[in-house]
């Protein structure tokens, strides 16, 4: 009897946190059925943004240490070149795949034809965070790095901490192992930190899914919204995600990675369901680096340095978004874009996704980038605000699953052993 109890477990965080999002949805609806959206949300809202706060608060420090120490454990330049050079090539590819399954799909359904121009909001907020190509990439450069901390500006952290991590194994033996034994210590403690905060989770996640349902469910019109032409457009885009997430990264996964992409699946659940439903990669990234070191057998090495770098500029879902979302706002407002234009789309959504990383509502503002370069009205993308919520869960959800199949097709390019 007492072996038995001994073996009996609880339930299992991924589906404490699947409970927590299906309580939050049937809270969100029933709370606005009672009483106004306003009279109920601060009792609610400061549970979630307690959690996400938390998870934030140990991105920085975890990013740094473990690529410093990532770095460092490489022990020569060509080792981290070999690998950053794979790393690169990976995200380039998959996520040139994932605008392209967009585009696809959304010439083929062509969701924005009849659409709704009046459903558009304002977004002149959207316009002003815009920046040169060319200003990102020189931006990755720090001038302050402790400024870039505190702005959870991550491109610039990741650069310096490569840098760091680089010169570590250039100074005298006893620095070299000083500060190895410092950063590792440092890792360790966050680690724990994170374990103790995502036992949270599943309350942090009931508090952000009852907010966000709750203030769709208390305005009619958007729902309405949802249901109609847009309702296409989410689909199309969920549709995508799906292929890029359900058939070529799983395929990636088996046929380069030589493991089985379902259990590798069941393995990340819990990074990728908090991914979903906080809609941040940061979020869920010290999740998916410690899952994959402990439950997919990846090394530090890798996990530290693929990883961090992933949920900065690795973006699968973001980039078929954007490609779906530009199409849809040229067909609801009658503009044909030629083959050119649309490989504009592309070739924008990639680069986008890469130097827009660190900037204040990123993903409208890689948007606003990608309609720019093709000449679309910057007001269309007021059309898709209604659905963002929907649409930015999977699609970050995606983000993610892209960059832990990133860690297992390197390790595995590397000779390491998985434990997948």
């Amino acid at each position: 009897m007492a072996e038995a109890k001994t073996k009996k477990k609880g339930l299992a965080l991924h589906w404490q946190i699947l409970i927590g999002i299906g309580l939050g949805i049937v809270a969100g609806i029933v709370l606005c059925k009672i009483t106004p959206y306003d009279n109920w949300y601060k009792y609610i809202k400061w549970a979630g943004d307690i959690f996400l706060r938390g998870l934030r608060m140990i991105v920085i420090p975890l990013v740094f240490s473990s690529i410093a120490l990532g770095v460092a454990g490489m022990g020569n330049s060509a080792a981290l070149g070999r690998i950053a050079g794979k790393t690169i090539l990976y995200y380039i590819v998959t996520t040139a795949i994932a605008a392209t399954i967009g585009l696809t799909l959304v010439n083929i359904v062509k969701p924005g034809v009849g659409a709704s121009l009046n459903l558009a909001e304002e977004v002149t907020a959207v316009g002003s965070g815009q920046v040169s190509f060319i200003d990102q990439i020189v931006s990755i450069v720090p001038s302050n790095i402790f400024e870039s901390m505190a702005k959870g500006d991550l491109l610039p952290i990741i650069f310096f901490a490569i840098i760091f991590g680089l010169f570590m194994n250039k100074v005298d033996e006893k620095y070299t192992g000083f500060l190895t034994n410092l950063f590792t210590s440092i890792y360790e403690v966050i680690m724990k930190i994170t374990m103790f905060i995502i036992r949270l989770a599943p309350f942090g996640v009931f508090a952000i899914v009852t907010n966000v349902v709750g203030k769709q469910a208390d305005d009619p019109q958007a729902l309405l919204a949802m249901a109609g032409s847009l309702g296409i457009f989410v689909l199309v885009v969920w549709g995508g995600l799906l292929i890029q997430g359900g058939v070529i990264l799983p395929l990636l996964v088996r046929l380069i990675g030589k493991q089985n992409p379902w259990r590798h699946i069941s393995k990340m659940s819990t990074a990728l369901l908090t991914a979903f439903s906080t809609c941040s990669s940061g979020a869920a990234l010290p999740i998916n680096i410690r899952d994959s070191q402990e439950k997919c057998g990846v090394s530090n090495k890798i996990a530290s340095f693929v990883l961090p770098l992933g949920s900065t500029i690795n973006m699968n879902g973001t980039a078929l978004y954007e490609c779906v979302t530009a199409i849809f706002i040229a067909q609801a407002y009658g503009i044909d874009l030629s083959l050119a234009q649309q490989v504009m789309i592309v070739f924008t959504a990639l680069l986008a996704a890469i130097g827009a990383a660190g900037i204040p509502m990123a993903g409208m503002v890689m948007l606003a980038i990608v309609l720019s370069a093709v000449g679309l009205p910057l007001e269309g993308i007021g059309l898709v605000l209604a659905v963002e919520q929907l649409c930015d869960m999977p699609r970050t959800c995606i983000n993610t699953y892209g960059d832990a199949c990133g860690a297992v097709i390197i390790a595995h390019s590397e000779g390491e052993e998985l434990t997948i």
